[in-house]
């Protein structure tokens, strides 16, 4: 199975690790991920069933419009990637679109558009849930064709579903394998874990989460983690098999904090 890139650009995309990934996923039925994010992973592993979930309702309404409408949906997206919706002015008054509409198809494809057109691809919003990455100042966004294309005919094997990741661990079962990509922890000892996410994951869910998988590893099911290698997350997973190794960023907020950082896989599984 070749490596297909996610038709959406994303922070903490997981595409330039997957093989690690899929070296460590125990075998399954069904593949199930709390933290969808651009579902590198649910693109590129084989399980019969999968699971997709996430908080991000934009994400998911777009998920989930995509495996509806197919080609259709598709031809629709492109046709915002046009020279006049290139420019600073027209990203700005289509953002402000976006913020003000109604969860649909219309809202979905223009997610996609400022997924491509924004700053570095960063999905962030501000105190009052409004999508607020600046203009990217591309001279010519890559629309996803192909890449959308693979995503919908995979789609047709997946559950998308907007839920919590407790909601969705709780209720895994036998044959399941569950992959969570959370909101990394600061890698400097100083942060601080609030300012860290606007989606209010901090110390208290990280903590949560990592007992969420020791308890689903106690009825059999393997739960398999990424995160950064900190001295909290060595702590946390400590009762898991742990890999560490380094990993390219490639989106920042300023040039120089792009660079190698030490990432960690923690595996919870009665069988590790």
């Amino acid at each position: 199975m070749s490596k297909t890139r996610p038709f959406l650009k994303w922070a903490g995309n997981k595409y330039q690790i997957i093989e690690r990934i899929k070296a460590i996923l125990p075998p399954g039925k069904r593949l199930v991920e709390p933290f969808a994010g651009s579902g590198a992973v649910f693109l590129n592993t084989i399980y019969q069933q999968y699971l997709i979930t996430d908080k991000n309702r934009d994400l998911v309404m777009l998920y989930l419009t995509l495996q509806a409408e197919g080609e259709k949906f598709i031809s629709y997206c492109k046709s915002f990637f046009t020279e006049v919706n290139n420019s600073e002015s027209r990203y700005y008054e289509l953002r402000k679109i976006f913020n003000s509409t109604a969860a649909g198809r219309y809202k979905a494809a223009l997610f996609v558009y400022l997924n491509r057109h924004c700053y570095n691809g960063l999905c962030r919003y501000n105190a009052e849930g409004f999508f607020n990455t600046p203009f990217g100042q591309y001279n010519k966004p890559y629309f996803p064709e192909h890449e959308m294309r693979y995503f919908y005919n995979r789609a047709k094997h997946a559950v998308f579903k907007l839920a919590d990741f407790r909601e969705v661990m709780k209720k895994a079962c036998e044959g399941d394998v569950v992959y969570c990509d959370p909101p990394y922890v600061p890698l400097s000892a100083t942060a601080n874990f609030t300012s860290y996410s606007s989606g209010a994951f901090g110390r208290d869910e990280q903590l949560e989460l990592a007992e969420l998988a020791r308890q689903l590893a106690d009825r059999g099911i393997p739960v398999l983690i990424s995160n950064h290698a900190t001295q909290f997350t060595l702590n946390a997973y400590k009762t898991a098999k742990i890999e560490l190794f380094d990993v390219q960023r490639n989106i920042s907020c300023n040039g120089a904090g792009r660079g190698k950082v030490k990432e960690m896989m923690a595996l919870f599984d009665i069988n590790a």
